[in-house]
């Protein structure tokens, strides 16, 4: 059976991988949520980021390369951009980053720590 990180990267070019970035956007209140340009740019990363956890680069220390997730790629991506200097001047990004990672800790930590079930 294919990766997580695999089955996340062939799904990411699906219609629903971008409804579900806008809907993590909208729901989550992310400041950009309406530039519609920022949501295409975070999906595309996001998809190269999950070919390269497919491939065995890790990204997040929670999560082992091969269980990257969309959701968690989607929040690696815009982690990474915000550590640029002046690209989150008043917080607002890194708001929306804790309050998804709060919300949706599943997609966050290896599958070995989940409940069973």
């Amino acid at each position: 059976m294919a990766s997580i990180a695999k089955r996340s990267l062939a799904a990411s070019g699906l219609f629903e991988a971008e409804v579900l970035t806008g809907l993590l956007l909208w729901r989550w209140e992310h400041p950009l949520k309406d530039d519609v340009e920022f949501r295409g740019v975070l999906l595309e990363s996001a998809a190269e980021v999950l070919r390269r956890a497919a491939a065995g680069e890790q990204f997040l220390e929670s999560v082992p390369a091969l269980e990257m997730n969309l959701i968690s790629a989607i929040w690696y991506v815009e982690w990474s951009s915000i550590q640029s200097p002046g690209e989150d001047q008043d917080g607002s990004r890194a708001e929306w980053l804790e309050l998804l990672r709060r919300s949706l800790p599943s997609c966050f930590c290896a599958q070995e720590e989940l409940p069973p079930g």
